[in-house]
């Protein structure tokens, strides 16, 4: 795995919305199970490639949303 990111929610539904807008800026992401020894809110995170932790930052904002975390995972 190369160094991914993970975006932590409090709703699922705010995964989504995030996933489209990074869609739309050609960012690839992926839903996925929230990682316990990170949170055991929200069961769905989305993970993007570290690279575009700029991009993520950015459609966040635009998009008003409410996080918990954005995390840096490495192998």
């Amino acid at each position: 795995m190369d160094d991914q990111g993970v975006v932590l929610f409090y709703a699922v539904h705010f995964v989504f919305k995030l996933e489209k807008a990074l869609r739309a800026r050609g960012v690839s992401s992926k839903p996925i199970p929230t990682p316990r020894h990170l949170s055991s809110d929200c069961g769905t995170a989305l993970r993007f490639p570290w690279e575009h932790r700029r991009e993520v930052e950015a459609a966040i904002a635009e998009l008003d949303l409410e996080i918990e975390g954005i995390h840096h995972l490495v192998d």
